[in-house]
């Protein structure tokens, strides 16, 4: 069967996109055929119905923007057909054309707009070039690696919607990838961005994946090419902390593995007021600084709206009245904002002088950005011009507020006068004819009719004109509706032209000023962060750490800022830290439940947060620059992805000791369960001397095990000293103190937690009696003994060694404990002798 006119035009335009779903424009909906319909309706949850053998589905025009964003989420890829001209009389094809083919990386995401959408392409060359791009904010940055570890770090940490690899490469399951069709042009993408040329022409790399990314951005989103990206930024590495993809897991900084948002430390920390907040304490909270001056000139900032309530109020009152500049800017650069989204963007910049004038008695501290003046006069025009509540179209009207352009006003009057008209014409029409179901009405193709029933079409007078016969009625014209049709059309044609001129002149006016307006967006959202950073620090008791160039990590009263914020009606029991130069490694025993790990985690915690500027959750703390936080956490935890094997835990351990330094800090939980008892023990035990081997590059380690024969290194490890967590015997149960203490756990309890996780009577009375069997057993004695031959073989002319609880008590140190803390140890002490 031969092809219709628009059956061809559908078929040389999906030609030009046949990986994508094709939304073909057709009046005032966008239109699916054959496969993308059959495939696409019960995605979109539209109907599919079936036209001369042809399916097709569709959506309304004004709605398509949503089911485009659902359809990029899940992985589809969105071609946009647009009609690129008006109908002429009813007669031939509109031409119709591709204007943006929207990805899971091009698409603007409505679920959250805290998160970044990135865009990223990976480069192979003498080294690894990564290039990524939020397209909604024009934020664009670059980097250059020799380590493929340290690119899937960074990899790891933008999680690109989309990733364009390199020939041969692959990416984590669950990513959505496609192949790098463009060739670099390096010379392109540095005249593009003359201010990077320098920086592009050094990193060939890394200008290398800029360029293929760019074209790929040319080719999906034009306009986005021409206006919306204005620079690129070179993402240095060794500015911030490095937090591996274990560790950010691990600590559920951004990203919750227990079901609930409100597990993560973002949620804690998120009293943002806007988006671009929001989306920036992310930011922070996944780059923690590790330069000493700009962590210090955040912490004044915190310092300063935590010490003033009522400034802080105001400022967040004028904060949650603002909009997200950047992306407001985006949507205009890419022709996909209107006049409301000029209106919202005149709205925030509206605010500048007031967050000015708060912040005026602290201009040390805060300097209102560039070009403020420009940018309220800009405000002050784009409020008396935009329509806040304008129609998405551009090119429909509504546009311009009335009292902003005479012209605008004049052709107005002239449109509403025509309703009334109209109006008037229909009644006058009804009473001379007679013919009660008269009606006017209007289409865009036949223009103003007269329309008459069919059962009522012979009353119908001689000067009625026959304009069109549908199966009901007939339509009619007359010359004085002819002539009114001609002046009204020609005012609604001239009133569109004129608004949609006026808009593009606002919008260029907007363009003008995009660098100052981006730069009051970072103004606005770094306020924003800040402001809430102390907003939480008043509200939860958090101090301010000092921050310090090496020496000891001091935290005195810490807590965990995220199970204190879960269990508010509950009290948290805080605990101290103190690792030093010459006590680098503590080795953590106790049962399980009893708090080790949460131990540990909150002062991984403390240090992200000492390092974002942030307060923290402790009666004080001295934190030194940490330039890496390495974790190593089993699944039995819950916040590992499936279950932990032993090769995985291997790899984690040899990954932290090949990176960490002198500066760094380790959490180490159970390392060596997930193999034989003697095996692992082998393990930790050679492990906790390779770590206090040297001093000069020992790391600080929080080293949790269940393995007491470690705790016999303090006597042999200098670097080494035992913490365990107290716990109270109650007529054969235990309880859980929480409470951190110096020295070794004396037994594991571990019969006692799996009473209280409920096992059955029988079952632990059983588990008992081997207990007691195995314990007393001589085999057992002869392990015992030989695993302790192994690992400490005796001199043989030696002074007896001091007994570890005298040399205990005579590193104690009673000035730095609190009154609760010595009389805890006290009855600790007593409780271990009782046993000895």
């Amino acid at each position: 069967m031969a092809m219709t006119p628009m059956q061809r035009q559908y078929a040389d335009i999906k030609a030009q996109a046949p990986d994508a779903v094709l939304f073909f424009r057709l009046g005032d909906f966008y239109e699916m055929f054959d496969e993308d319909a059959i495939r696409m309706a019960p995605v979109l949850e539209i109907t599919l119905t079936n036209r001369a053998g042809t399916p097709m589905c569709g959506v309304p025009a004004h709605a398509a923007e949503a089911y485009i964003q659902k359809l990029a989420v899940l992985g589809y890829k969105v071609a946009i057909c647009e009609q690129t001209e008006e109908p002429k009389d009813g007669k031939g094809i509109v031409k119709r054309e591709i204007i943006r083919i929207v990805t899971p990386g091009t698409a603007d995401r409505a679920d959250d707009d805290t998160r970044p959408v990135y865009l990223a392409a990976v480069w192979r060359g003498r080294e690894w070039g990564l290039a990524w791009a939020d397209l909604a904010t024009g934020d664009f940055s670059v980097m250059q690696t020799d380590s493929l570890g340290e690119l899937e770090d960074e990899l790891g940490l933008i999680q690109p919607a989309e990733l364009l690899l390199p020939e041969g490469a692959s990416a984590p399951a669950g990513w959505y990838t496609g192949p790098l069709t463009y060739q670099p042009d390096l010379a392109a993408v540095r005249a593009r961005f003359p201010r990077q040329a320098e920086m592009l022409a050094e990193r060939r790399d890394a200008a290398a994946a800029a360029s293929v990314l760019w074209q790929y951005v040319e080719h999906n989103l034009p306009l986005c090419a021409q206006a919306h990206i204005p620079d690129i930024r070179y993402s240095f590495r060794q500015d911030y902390m490095s937090l591996d993809k274990w560790t950010r897991r691990n600590l559920e900084l951004t990203e919750s593995l227990r079901g609930t948002e409100k597990s993560t430390l973002f949620n804690v920390l998120n009293l943002t007021k806007t988006a671009a907040g929001g989306r920036l304490l992310r930011h922070w909270l996944e780059r923690p600084l590790v330069r000493r001056e700009p962590i210090l000139a955040r912490q004044e900032r915190v310092a300063l709206l935590a010490a003033e309530p009522f400034l802080r109020q105001d400022l967040r009152k004028l904060l949650a009245q603002t909009h997200d500049p950047e992306r407001l800017l985006g949507k205009l650069s890419t022709g996909r904002g209107g006049a409301r989204e000029m209106a919202a963007l005149a709205g925030t910049l509206a605010r500048l002088p007031e967050v000015s004038a708060l912040l005026a008695a602290a201009a040390d501290l805060w300097r209102p950005p560039a070009g403020e003046a420009a940018l309220a006069a800009l405000a002050r025009e784009l409020l008396t011009a935009a329509d806040p509540e304008a129609p998405p179209g551009l090119k429909d009207g509504g546009l311009i507020l009335s009292g902003y352009n005479g012209e605008v006003d004049r052709l107005r009057a002239v449109a509403a006068g025509g309703a009334q008209w109209m109006a008037e014409l229909e009644s006058r029409e009804r009473s001379r004819t007679g013919i009660r179901s008269l009606k006017i009405g209007y289409t865009r193709v036949f223009g103003y009719y007269i329309e008459v029933s069919r059962a009522a079409a012979a009353q119908a007078p001689p000067e009625y004109e026959r304009r069109q016969t549908l199966a009901a009625a007939e339509r009619y014209t007359t010359p004085e509706l002819k002539e009114r049709e001609h002046m009204l059309l020609t005012a609604a044609e001239e009133l569109c032209r004129l608004e949609f001129e006026i808009f593009q002149a606002l919008r260029e006016k907007v363009f003008v000023l995009a660098a100052e307006i981006r730069r009051a967006a970072r103004f606005l959202a770094e306020l924003d962060v800040l402001a809430a950073l102390a907003e939480r620090a008043a509200a939860s008791a958090y101090t301010r750490p000092e921050i310090t160039e090496g020496g000891p990590l001091v935290v005195k009263e810490g807590r965990h800022p995220v199970i204190e914020n879960l269990v508010q009606d509950a009290v948290f029991v805080p605990n101290d830290v103190l690792l030093t130069d010459k006590k680098r490694l503590a080795l953590i025993t106790g049962p399980n439940m009893a708090g080790k790990s949460t131990y540990m985690r909150q002062v991984a915690l403390i240090v992200v947060l000492a390092q974002t500027g942030a307060f923290v959750p402790a009666a004080a703390a001295s934190i030194p620059v940490t330039d890496c936080v390495f974790t190593r956490i089993g699944a039995s935890d819950n916040l590992a992805e499936g279950q932990s094997t032993f090769m995985v835990e291997m790899r984690e351990v040899a990954h932290i000791l090949n990176r960490a330094t002198s500066a760094s800090l380790v959490i180490l939980d159970e390392v060596g369960r997930g193999t034989a008892t003697f095996d692992g023990l082998s393990l930790a035990w050679a492990l906790a001397e390779y770590l206090t081997a040297n001093p000069a590059t020992a790391p600080k380690t929080l080293f949790a095990t269940h393995y007491h024969e470690l705790t016999r290194l303090a006597d042999s490890l200098p670097g080494l000293f035992n913490l365990h967590v107290a716990v109270q015997e109650e007529a054969g149960d235990i309880v859980f103190l929480h409470k951190i203490l110096p020295g070794s756990m004396g037994q594991s309890y571990g019969l006692q937690v799996a009473k209280l996780a409920g096992l059955p009577p029988a079952l632990l009375e059983r588990a008992g009696r081997i207990l007691a069997e195995l314990e007393n057993s001589e085999s057992h004695r002869r392990k015992l003994r030989a695993a302790r031959e192994k690992f400490i073989q005796p001199a043989l002319f030696t002074e007896p060694a001091e007994p570890p609880l005298l040399r205990e008590l005579r590193e104690l140190d009673p000035e730095n404990m609190s009154p609760r803390q010595a009389l805890d140890y006290l009855y600790a002490l007593r409780r271990r002798l009782r046993e000895e």
